[in-house]
């Protein structure tokens, strides 16, 4: 990997506001910009080149580092109007990439968290979230948290390719199997999945079997979109790889989503496979979990 730049930058709040409607939670933070997962089909590379930084090399190698996150934070939670509503760490930027290793952001976030009971998630495909063990357990225990672990595919060819710079995928459900023991709330998010490469039936069945047997509550799957900024570099990336499947891609994304049947078809899927591993919906799961808080305090 080439050398990376850490760009260090103070923030006025760590807190954005949602306002896409379906999600299952109206307030995101990404101590991180940029990512050093280097996964090839980030939707996120093309905020980067809101900095004036290009979506490709830029946003692997050039990390944004929020330095005061936590205390932003603290000042946001102690606000008369906050509500104690969750918050969705990671949406992003992986919150537990190499870079939280040097600067132990998204650490100190979560002792906030903590300090001030508020509820939580995070998404990640590091298994360094195990580091965390002790404080993801004692939040859970007041406020409520839940840990995605983000996975693709268990075909560690394809692995290799999507995914260069993360850790392998047996290695995330270990840590999620850790975690899960520890009475943490775990879930496994089954995206992208790419057509052509991850939507064989067959593979979706071994990674949700897989989860289920690493102790996953919920299970949740998306397909991939091409915005622009990653499209243009995705693209190029499928044609030297899977140059078989460039006219395929080419049909499927005039636009940035793949055709509704497509789509359709692969939710059906797994929903089928949800239902026989006997795995919740995401929201299922966070809501018996808050049903749960409730009746304990």
């Amino acid at each position: 990997m080439p050398d990376v730049i850490f760009e260090e930058i103070a923030c006025k709040s760590a807190l954005n506001r949602v306002h896409a409607p379906g999600l299952p939670f109206r307030w995101t933070l990404n101590p991180y910009r940029g990512c050093q997962h280097a996964c090839t089909y980030c939707f996120a590379r093309g905020a980067h080149e809101f900095l004036g930084y290009d979506a490709g090399r830029d946003f692997e190698t050039r990390i944004v580092v929020k330095v005061n996150a936590p205390e932003a934070l603290r000042r946001d939670l102690a606000r008369p109007g906050w509500r104690r509503e969750r918050v969705a760490i990671g949406t992003a930027c992986d919150p537990y990439q190499q870079a939280e290793l040097k600067y132990g952001l998204t650490h100190r976030i979560l002792r906030v968290l903590r300090e001030f009971a508020n509820p939580a998630s995070i998404t990640t495909k590091s298994p360094h979230v195990v580091r965390d063990a002790d404080l993801l357990q004692a939040l859970s225990a007041v406020a409520g948290v839940t840990v995605n672990f983000s996975i693709a595919t268990l075909d560690e060819e394809v692995w290799k390719r999507i995914e260069p710079a993360t850790a392998r995928p047996r290695k995330r459900l270990e840590a999620m199997r850790l975690l899960s023991e520890r009475g943490i709330q775990c879930g496994v998010l089954l995206a992208p999945v790419l057509p052509g490469l991850t939507d064989d039936p067959d593979d979706l069945r071994r990674v949700v079997e897989a989860a289920q047997e690493h102790g996953a509550s919920y299970i949740h799957d998306n397909v991939l979109h091409l915005k622009p900024g990653t499209r243009e570099w995705f693209m190029p990336f499928l044609r030297e790889a899977y140059p078989h499947l460039s006219e395929r891609y080419a049909a499927y994304y005039r636009g940035p989503y793949a055709p509704a049947s497509y789509t359709l078809e692969v939710h059906r899927t797994i929903e089928a496979l949800r239902h026989a591993y006997g795995l919740a919906l995401p929201s299922e799961a966070q809501d018996a979990t808050a049903g749960q808080l409730q009746l304990a305090m």
